[in-house]
Protein backbone atom coordinates (compact mmCIF):
# COMPACT_ATOMS: atom_id res chain seq x y z
CA UNK A 1 0.00 0.00 0.00
CA UNK A 2 1.20 3.39 -0.71
CA UNK A 3 -0.13 6.87 -0.45
CA UNK A 4 -2.69 8.20 -2.51
CA UNK A 5 -3.80 11.65 -1.47
CA UNK A 6 -1.31 13.92 -1.62
CA UNK A 7 -1.11 16.79 1.61
CA UNK A 8 0.27 20.10 2.39
CA UNK A 9 2.23 19.90 6.21
CA UNK A 10 -0.40 20.23 9.14
CA UNK A 11 0.03 23.99 9.84
CA UNK A 12 1.43 24.17 13.44
CA UNK A 13 0.82 27.25 15.67
CA UNK A 14 2.78 29.38 18.30
CA UNK A 15 1.60 28.48 21.82
CA UNK A 16 -1.32 30.55 23.26
CA UNK A 17 -1.18 30.83 27.43
CA UNK A 18 -4.52 32.90 27.70
CA UNK A 19 -3.05 34.94 30.51
CA UNK A 20 -4.22 38.11 30.50
CA UNK A 21 -3.25 40.04 33.22
CA UNK A 22 -5.13 42.63 34.66
CA UNK A 23 -7.73 42.37 32.71
CA UNK A 24 -8.92 39.58 34.30
CA UNK A 25 -10.88 40.60 37.20
CA UNK A 26 -13.03 37.63 38.41
CA UNK A 27 -13.10 33.69 39.35
CA UNK A 28 -15.47 33.23 36.21
CA UNK A 29 -13.15 34.88 33.30
CA UNK A 30 -9.96 32.82 34.91
CA UNK A 31 -11.74 30.06 34.42
CA UNK A 32 -12.74 30.86 30.89
CA UNK A 33 -8.53 31.06 30.29
CA UNK A 34 -8.22 28.35 31.84
CA UNK A 35 -10.71 26.02 29.94
CA UNK A 36 -9.58 27.85 26.38
CA UNK A 37 -6.23 26.93 26.95
CA UNK A 38 -6.60 23.43 27.78
CA UNK A 39 -9.51 22.69 25.39
CA UNK A 40 -6.65 24.19 22.80
CA UNK A 41 -3.92 21.83 23.68
CA UNK A 42 -6.74 18.89 23.14
CA UNK A 43 -7.40 19.65 20.07
CA UNK A 44 -3.96 20.36 18.62
CA UNK A 45 -2.82 17.08 20.57
CA UNK A 46 -5.36 15.03 18.38
CA UNK A 47 -4.38 16.45 15.21
CA UNK A 48 -1.21 13.87 15.27
CA UNK A 49 -2.88 11.29 17.50
CA UNK A 50 -3.68 8.48 15.57
CA UNK A 51 -6.40 6.66 17.09
CA UNK A 52 -8.55 9.93 16.64
CA UNK A 53 -11.59 9.61 15.27
CA UNK A 54 -14.02 12.56 13.44
CA UNK A 55 -16.13 12.24 16.61
CA UNK A 56 -13.54 12.97 19.61
CA UNK A 57 -11.96 15.44 16.86
CA UNK A 58 -15.84 17.45 16.44
CA UNK A 59 -15.94 17.05 20.23
CA UNK A 60 -13.05 18.54 20.82
CA UNK A 61 -13.22 21.18 18.05
CA UNK A 62 -16.63 22.48 19.47
CA UNK A 63 -15.34 22.37 23.22
CA UNK A 64 -12.80 24.92 22.12
CA UNK A 65 -14.51 26.82 20.08
CA UNK A 66 -17.72 27.29 21.87
CA UNK A 67 -15.13 28.84 24.66
CA UNK A 68 -13.56 30.85 21.61
CA UNK A 69 -17.12 31.99 20.75
CA UNK A 70 -16.68 34.71 23.65
CA UNK A 71 -13.94 36.17 22.13
CA UNK A 72 -15.88 36.50 18.65
CA UNK A 73 -19.17 37.75 18.65
CA UNK A 74 -21.66 39.59 21.24
CA UNK A 75 -23.04 37.76 23.85
CA UNK A 76 -26.70 39.00 22.83
CA UNK A 77 -26.78 37.61 19.21
CA UNK A 78 -26.69 40.61 17.52
CA UNK A 79 -24.33 41.78 14.75
CA UNK A 80 -21.58 43.52 16.63
CA UNK A 81 -18.07 41.73 17.67
CA UNK A 82 -16.82 40.80 21.26
CA UNK A 83 -15.09 43.73 22.73
CA UNK A 84 -12.16 40.69 23.09
CA UNK A 85 -12.46 40.20 19.61
CA UNK A 86 -8.60 41.77 18.98
CA UNK A 87 -7.28 41.12 22.69
CA UNK A 88 -5.23 37.82 21.00
CA UNK A 89 -3.45 37.41 18.67
CA UNK A 90 -2.67 34.03 16.90
CA UNK A 91 0.49 33.11 15.12
CA UNK A 92 0.73 30.05 12.23
CA UNK A 93 2.89 28.16 10.22
CA UNK A 94 1.94 28.81 6.18
CA UNK A 95 1.93 25.10 4.67
CA UNK A 96 3.18 26.44 0.97
CA UNK A 97 5.75 29.27 2.01
CA UNK A 98 6.47 27.53 5.31
CA UNK A 99 -1.39 3.86 -1.41
CA UNK A 100 -5.01 3.46 0.13
CA UNK A 101 -5.63 1.07 2.41
CA UNK A 102 -8.39 -1.47 1.60
CA UNK A 103 -11.61 0.03 3.48
CA UNK A 104 -14.53 -0.98 4.67
CA UNK A 105 -18.06 0.34 3.56
CA UNK A 106 -18.64 2.38 7.05
CA UNK A 107 -14.91 3.70 6.80
CA UNK A 108 -15.06 4.53 2.91
CA UNK A 109 -18.33 6.45 4.26
CA UNK A 110 -16.60 8.02 7.32
CA UNK A 111 -13.74 9.28 4.86
CA UNK A 112 -16.68 10.16 2.11
CA UNK A 113 -18.03 12.33 4.90
CA UNK A 114 -15.02 13.84 6.77
CA UNK A 115 -13.95 15.42 2.93
CA UNK A 116 -17.01 17.25 3.08
CA UNK A 117 -17.33 18.49 6.23
CA UNK A 118 -13.43 19.66 5.55
CA UNK A 119 -14.92 21.54 2.56
CA UNK A 120 -17.36 22.95 4.38
CA UNK A 121 -15.35 24.76 6.95
CA UNK A 122 -13.15 26.18 4.27
CA UNK A 123 -15.88 27.27 2.54
CA UNK A 124 -17.28 28.97 5.81
CA UNK A 125 -14.23 30.37 6.20
CA UNK A 126 -13.96 32.02 3.44
CA UNK A 127 -16.65 33.41 2.92
CA UNK A 128 -17.79 34.32 6.65
CA UNK A 129 -15.00 35.27 8.69
CA UNK A 130 -12.00 35.73 6.31
CA UNK A 131 -13.32 38.84 5.06
CA UNK A 132 -13.22 40.08 8.33
CA UNK A 133 -9.80 40.04 9.04
CA UNK A 134 -8.52 43.33 10.13
CA UNK A 135 -5.45 42.64 8.00
CA UNK A 136 -6.07 41.07 4.54
CA UNK A 137 -4.01 37.83 4.48
CA UNK A 138 -1.28 38.13 1.81
CA UNK A 139 -0.91 36.54 -2.00
CA UNK A 140 -0.08 33.03 -1.76
CA UNK A 141 -0.96 32.80 1.95
CA UNK A 142 -2.93 29.94 3.55
CA UNK A 143 -6.10 32.31 4.02
CA UNK A 144 -5.58 34.18 0.70
CA UNK A 145 -8.87 32.89 -1.06
CA UNK A 146 -7.45 31.26 -4.36
CA UNK A 147 -5.42 28.62 -1.69
CA UNK A 148 -8.63 28.56 0.07
CA UNK A 149 -10.65 27.58 -2.59
CA UNK A 150 -8.12 25.07 -3.98
CA UNK A 151 -9.01 23.51 -1.01
CA UNK A 152 -12.12 23.60 -1.12
CA UNK A 153 -12.74 21.53 -4.77
CA UNK A 154 -9.58 19.01 -3.95
CA UNK A 155 -11.93 17.96 -0.94
CA UNK A 156 -14.83 17.38 -3.11
CA UNK A 157 -12.60 15.83 -5.72
CA UNK A 158 -11.49 13.33 -3.32
CA UNK A 159 -14.49 12.27 -1.68
CA UNK A 160 -15.87 11.53 -5.44
CA UNK A 161 -13.28 9.69 -5.89
CA UNK A 162 -14.37 7.41 -2.96
CA UNK A 163 -17.59 7.33 -5.19
CA UNK A 164 -16.28 6.07 -7.87
CA UNK A 165 -13.99 3.67 -6.00
CA UNK A 166 -17.85 2.28 -5.02
CA UNK A 167 -19.45 2.52 -7.76
CA UNK A 168 -16.68 0.27 -9.83
CA UNK A 169 -16.91 -2.30 -6.63
CA UNK A 170 -20.75 -2.18 -7.01
CA UNK A 171 -20.29 -2.73 -10.86
CA UNK A 172 -22.74 0.45 -11.55
CA UNK A 173 -23.29 1.23 -15.23
CA UNK A 174 -20.03 2.30 -17.39
CA UNK A 175 -22.06 5.10 -18.04
CA UNK A 176 -22.36 6.62 -15.06
CA UNK A 177 -18.81 5.70 -13.81
CA UNK A 178 -17.64 7.59 -16.95
CA UNK A 179 -19.71 10.62 -15.53
CA UNK A 180 -18.64 10.84 -12.27
CA UNK A 181 -15.28 10.77 -13.58
CA UNK A 182 -15.30 13.46 -15.71
CA UNK A 183 -16.68 15.39 -13.04
CA UNK A 184 -14.05 14.42 -10.91
CA UNK A 185 -11.49 15.40 -13.25
CA UNK A 186 -13.04 18.26 -13.63
CA UNK A 187 -12.76 19.09 -10.00
CA UNK A 188 -8.94 18.86 -10.24
CA UNK A 189 -8.70 20.57 -13.23
CA UNK A 190 -10.97 23.73 -11.09
CA UNK A 191 -8.59 23.49 -8.09
CA UNK A 192 -5.07 23.40 -10.66
CA UNK A 193 -6.45 26.63 -12.82
CA UNK A 194 -7.17 28.44 -8.84
CA UNK A 195 -3.72 28.00 -8.12
CA UNK A 196 -2.06 29.04 -11.66
CA UNK A 197 -0.93 32.24 -10.77
CA UNK A 198 0.50 31.59 -7.40
CA UNK A 199 4.75 31.57 -7.52
CA UNK A 200 5.94 27.92 -8.69
CA UNK A 201 8.12 27.83 -6.33
CA UNK A 202 5.78 27.53 -3.61
CA UNK A 203 2.86 25.52 -5.95
CA UNK A 204 4.45 23.47 -8.37
CA UNK A 205 4.08 20.00 -6.31
CA UNK A 206 0.72 20.35 -5.27
CA UNK A 207 0.00 21.54 -8.99
CA UNK A 208 1.93 18.73 -10.08
CA UNK A 209 -0.53 16.59 -7.90
CA UNK A 210 -3.86 18.06 -9.22
CA UNK A 211 -2.85 18.21 -12.66
CA UNK A 212 -1.90 13.92 -12.61
CA UNK A 213 -5.17 13.52 -11.08
CA UNK A 214 -6.88 15.70 -14.10
CA UNK A 215 -5.25 13.17 -16.10
CA UNK A 216 -5.89 9.64 -14.09
CA UNK A 217 -9.73 10.66 -13.96
CA UNK A 218 -10.12 11.68 -17.33
CA UNK A 219 -8.78 8.30 -18.47
CA UNK A 220 -10.99 6.31 -16.36
CA UNK A 221 -13.81 8.65 -18.19
CA UNK A 222 -12.53 7.89 -21.71
CA UNK A 223 -12.24 4.53 -20.88
CA UNK A 224 -15.91 3.56 -19.30
CA UNK A 225 -17.16 5.68 -22.06
CA UNK A 226 -15.62 3.62 -24.12
CA UNK A 227 -17.47 0.64 -22.45
CA UNK A 228 -20.83 2.61 -23.19
CA UNK A 229 -20.05 3.22 -27.00
CA UNK A 230 -19.18 -0.57 -27.48
CA UNK A 231 -22.75 -1.39 -25.51
CA UNK A 232 -24.37 0.70 -28.12
CA UNK A 233 -22.78 -1.16 -31.57
CA UNK A 234 -20.72 2.04 -31.76
CA UNK A 235 -17.36 0.27 -31.89
CA UNK A 236 -15.50 2.31 -34.06
CA UNK A 237 -15.97 4.88 -31.49
CA UNK A 238 -15.41 2.96 -28.66
CA UNK A 239 -11.84 2.24 -29.81
CA UNK A 240 -10.80 6.00 -30.35
CA UNK A 241 -12.37 6.60 -26.56
CA UNK A 242 -10.06 3.90 -25.65
CA UNK A 243 -7.40 5.02 -27.28
CA UNK A 244 -7.74 8.49 -26.21
CA UNK A 245 -8.13 6.63 -22.47
CA UNK A 246 -4.55 4.85 -23.10
CA UNK A 247 -3.05 8.13 -24.40
CA UNK A 248 -4.12 9.70 -21.09
CA UNK A 249 -3.08 7.08 -18.59
CA UNK A 250 0.65 6.86 -19.89
CA UNK A 251 0.25 11.34 -19.36
CA UNK A 252 -0.78 10.21 -15.69
CA UNK A 253 2.09 8.15 -15.37
CA UNK A 254 4.47 10.03 -16.48
CA UNK A 255 2.91 13.08 -14.24
CA UNK A 256 3.44 10.45 -11.14
CA UNK A 257 7.15 10.41 -12.07
CA UNK A 258 7.72 13.94 -12.53
CA UNK A 259 5.75 14.94 -8.75
CA UNK A 260 8.24 12.50 -7.35
CA UNK A 261 10.67 14.67 -8.90
CA UNK A 262 9.28 18.06 -7.70
CA UNK A 263 10.64 19.62 -4.83
CA UNK A 264 7.58 21.63 -2.62
CA UNK A 265 5.70 21.44 0.92
CA UNK A 266 4.11 18.13 1.75
CA UNK A 267 5.09 14.41 2.12
CA UNK A 268 5.41 12.68 -1.50
CA UNK A 269 2.40 10.16 -2.35
CA UNK A 270 2.95 7.27 -5.00
CA UNK A 271 -0.44 7.21 -6.99
CA UNK A 272 1.47 5.16 -9.89
CA UNK A 273 2.28 2.45 -7.12
CA UNK A 274 -1.31 1.89 -5.77
CA UNK A 275 -3.39 -0.58 -7.01
CA UNK A 276 -6.43 1.40 -8.29
CA UNK A 277 -3.85 3.04 -10.64
CA UNK A 278 -2.17 -0.08 -12.40
CA UNK A 279 -5.80 -1.00 -12.01
CA UNK A 280 -6.81 1.16 -14.84
CA UNK A 281 -3.75 0.43 -17.15
CA UNK A 282 -5.00 -3.24 -17.20
CA UNK A 283 -8.59 -1.93 -17.80
CA UNK A 284 -7.84 0.39 -20.49
CA UNK A 285 -5.33 -2.68 -22.19
CA UNK A 286 -7.96 -5.29 -22.48
CA UNK A 287 -11.13 -3.32 -22.77
CA UNK A 288 -8.91 -2.08 -25.99
CA UNK A 289 -7.89 -5.19 -27.18
CA UNK A 290 -11.57 -6.40 -26.91
CA UNK A 291 -13.12 -3.61 -28.77
CA UNK A 292 -10.40 -4.38 -31.33
CA UNK A 293 -11.16 -8.00 -31.82
CA UNK A 294 -14.94 -7.59 -32.32
CA UNK A 295 -14.37 -4.57 -34.61
CA UNK A 296 -12.15 -6.96 -36.71
CA UNK A 297 -14.86 -10.05 -36.47
CA UNK A 298 -18.55 -8.16 -36.31
CA UNK A 299 -18.62 -4.39 -37.07
CA UNK A 300 -15.78 -3.51 -39.36
CA UNK A 301 -16.22 0.18 -38.49
CA UNK A 302 -13.86 3.36 -39.49
CA UNK A 303 -11.99 4.32 -36.13
CA UNK A 304 -12.53 8.35 -36.29
CA UNK A 305 -9.56 10.50 -35.94
CA UNK A 306 -10.50 12.71 -33.43
CA UNK A 307 -11.53 11.28 -29.39
CA UNK A 308 -15.36 11.57 -28.57
CA UNK A 309 -16.30 15.16 -26.97
CA UNK A 310 -16.91 14.00 -23.26
CA UNK A 311 -20.14 15.73 -22.47
CA UNK A 312 -21.03 13.38 -19.67
CA UNK A 313 -23.11 14.43 -16.79
CA UNK A 314 -23.56 12.50 -13.29
CA UNK A 315 -27.09 11.54 -12.31
CA UNK A 316 -26.12 11.53 -8.53
CA UNK A 317 -22.96 10.68 -6.50
CA UNK A 318 -21.26 14.47 -7.17
CA UNK A 319 -20.04 15.97 -3.83
CA UNK A 320 -21.20 19.59 -2.41
CA UNK A 321 -19.33 20.68 0.72
CA UNK A 322 -21.87 19.97 4.15
CA UNK A 323 -22.36 23.33 5.36
CA UNK A 324 -20.48 24.33 8.30
CA UNK A 325 -21.69 26.69 11.58
CA UNK A 326 -19.49 27.29 14.73
CA UNK A 327 -21.08 25.90 17.97
CA UNK A 328 -23.25 27.94 20.10
CA UNK A 329 -21.34 29.81 22.90
CA UNK A 330 -20.73 28.05 26.08
CA UNK A 331 -22.86 28.64 28.73
CA UNK A 332 -19.94 29.79 30.33
CA UNK A 333 -20.00 33.05 28.76
CA UNK A 334 -22.46 35.18 30.83
CA UNK A 335 -22.81 39.07 30.48
CA UNK A 336 -20.82 39.02 34.14
CA UNK A 337 -18.27 36.92 32.78
CA UNK A 338 -17.44 39.15 29.94
CA UNK A 339 -17.62 42.23 32.37
CA UNK A 340 -15.16 40.38 34.20
CA UNK A 341 -12.55 41.10 31.61
CA UNK A 342 -11.81 44.91 32.01
CA UNK A 343 -9.70 45.79 29.03
CA UNK A 344 -9.63 49.52 30.43
CA UNK A 345 -6.12 47.63 32.81
CA UNK A 346 -4.90 46.02 29.56
CA UNK A 347 -1.08 46.56 30.05
CA UNK A 348 0.18 49.23 27.48
CA UNK A 349 2.92 46.88 26.38
CA UNK A 350 1.25 44.08 24.82
CA UNK A 351 3.02 40.37 25.61
CA UNK A 352 -0.30 38.86 23.79
CA UNK A 353 1.49 40.07 20.89
CA UNK A 354 3.98 37.62 19.06
CA UNK A 355 7.21 38.60 18.90
CA UNK A 356 8.55 39.55 14.94
CA UNK A 357 11.09 36.74 15.71
CA UNK A 358 9.40 34.25 17.78
CA UNK A 359 9.05 31.00 15.03
CA UNK A 360 6.91 28.25 15.11
CA UNK A 361 8.18 24.85 15.39
CA UNK A 362 6.48 22.61 12.64
CA UNK A 363 4.00 19.89 13.96
CA UNK A 364 5.70 16.18 13.98
CA UNK A 365 3.75 14.14 11.72
CA UNK A 366 2.53 10.51 12.46
CA UNK A 367 4.96 8.52 10.52
CA UNK A 368 2.04 5.84 8.96
CA UNK A 369 4.11 2.60 8.22
CA UNK A 370 3.00 1.44 5.15
CA UNK A 371 1.28 -1.87 4.94
CA UNK A 372 0.62 -4.56 2.16
CA UNK A 373 -0.94 -3.08 -1.09
CA UNK A 374 -4.24 -4.31 -1.11
CA UNK A 375 -5.63 -1.64 -3.69
CA UNK A 376 -8.63 0.14 -3.50
CA UNK A 377 -10.99 -2.17 -2.17
CA UNK A 378 -14.26 -1.33 -0.49
CA UNK A 379 -16.38 -4.33 1.32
Amino acid sequence: MTHWFHRNPLKATAPVSFNYYGVVTGPSASKICNDLRSSRARLLELFTDLSCNPEMMKNAADSYFSLLQGFINSLDESTQESKLRYIQNFKWTDTLQGQVPSITEDEAKEVHRSLKIAAGIFKHLKESHIPKLITPAEKGRDLESRLIEAYVIQCQAEAQEVTIARAIELKHAPGLIAALAYETANFYQKADHTLSSLEPAYSAKWRKYLHLKMCFYTAYAYCYHGETLLASDKCGEAIRSLQEAEKLYAKAEALCKEYGETKGPGPTVKPSGHLFFRKLGNLVKNTLEKCQRENGFIYFQKIPTEAPQLELKANYGLVEPIPFEFPPTSAQWTPETLAAFDLTKRPKDDSTKPKPEEEVKPVKEPDIKPQKDTGCYIS
